[in-house]
């Protein structure tokens, strides 16, 4: 992906950004409208969004436009579905719906999440708060609102403006505290605490992502960082695609989650070459089962969409559609979702296995 912020300048310009992604827009626009729709990569492009699919979403949104609080967060019960990883993941699910962010129907709810962010991260370390869960993937959703997101009036309630910062400066902060965890970290990856000397795939993954997210966005990121990440999971993935949790590889265990969450940032750090990105992926297509009916399905659903995504459109097709049925069939007549982590994480993280039908969010391009 095109690095539009490349000087402190642009970076500190969401205005430049936007001019820029307006002008690429419209170019895109112009050779769409000149073209039929194609193949690019084995992505279709141009397709449209079935009916059930954005009548499901557009529900799910509607309920957490009715549950946010006035502070821009949403109440959850259980774990980590509270917090600032959970205001991350409602906040990708708004971005991923396509409507623009600035003026559309959500513009409310995007703006005051953002917000909220940026208000409970540590303004000295960086970071987010509660886990380092929490931290990838509230750094994760303000890499993929920034350069989309019009900030020229975003706190007209303070007077001095100066005292908040921007989405910009919160990532470049957040991603200044995932490397220095990183760096202090033993396995060379991350764990609850960012003093955490050992590490596990799940919370490892959540902050990679993240700093992949932000890498893509222009912010500068390490490369010696993600090496090293990805390091820490090739020794986490046995050759027939199953991948350990923490401990190292007497941790095994069948978890289509993990293969996943494995899958994925082999795909997404350029790094299908390896071995073991062929088995995970291998792993991941050879079954349809495990939807979302297990344990924290949603949680699995949300990094198998991606992951199947990424390593084979066809195969993602296949498994999109009978999660399109099973979603529908779970989904509440308010338009919310149940599951481990409450109603708000949970149907953020069920909006976001659907939203790859969208396409929009900068980190579901393929």
């Amino acid at each position: 992906m095109t690095r539009y912020a490349s000087s402190p300048e642009m970076r500190d310009s969401n205005l430049g950004r936007l001019f820029v992604l307006v002008v690429w827009g419209f170019t895109a626009a112009q050779s769409a409208s000149a073209q039929p729709p194609r193949r690019d990569g084995n992505a279709v492009q141009g397709q449209a969004v079935s009916r059930d699919i954005r009548e499901m979403y557009d529900r799910g949104l509607s309920w957490l436009t009715n549950n946010q609080d006035e502070n821009g967060t949403w109440k959850s019960t259980g774990g980590e579905g509270g917090g600032a990883g959970g205001t991350g993941l409602v906040l990708m699910a708004f971005l991923a719906s396509g409507e623009d962010p600035n003026f559309g129907q959500y513009s409310a709810p995007v703006r005051k999440a953002i917000q909220a962010l940026i208000r409970e991260q540590s303004p000295t370390t960086g970071f987010f708060g509660g886990s380092m869960y929490h931290h990838g993937f509230a750094t994760l959703a303000l890499a993929e609102a920034y350069g989309a997101v019009d900030e020229r009036n975003f706190w007209p309630e303070i007077a001095d403006k100066k005292r908040i910062r921007s989405i910009g400066q919160s990532l470049e902060l957040a991603v200044r505290t995932s490397v220095t965890s990183q760096n202090k970290n033993r396995d060379g990856a991350w764990r609850y605490s960012p003093d955490g000397t050992d590490a596990d795939t799940s919370v490892a993954g959540a902050v990679l992502m993240s700093l992949l997210a932000a890498r893509n966005a222009g912010i500068e990121v390490p490369d010696k960082n993600i090496d090293l990440a990805i390091k820490y999971f090739t020794g986490m993935t046995s050759d027939n695609g199953q991948v350990a949790y923490a401990g190292g590889m007497g941790g095994m265990g069948d978890s289509p989650a993990r293969t996943a969450i494995a899958c994925l940032v082999y795909s997404i750090a350029g790094r299908k070459d390896l071995k073991q990105y062929k088995a995970t992926a291998a792993l991941l297509k050879a079954s349809d089962s495990n939807l979302v009916g297990d344990h924290y399905g949603e949680y699995t659903a949300y990094y198998k969409a991606q992951a199947l995504f990424q390593a084979d459109i066809v195969a993602w097709e296949k498994w999109n559609k009978n999660l399109m049925v099973e979603l529908k069939q779970k989904q509440k007549s308010d338009g919310h979702f149940d599951g481990n982590f409450g109603p708000a994480v949970a149907t953020s993280m069920s909006l976001l296995a659907l939203a790859l039908n969208f396409r929009f969010l900068p980190i579901y391009e393929r």
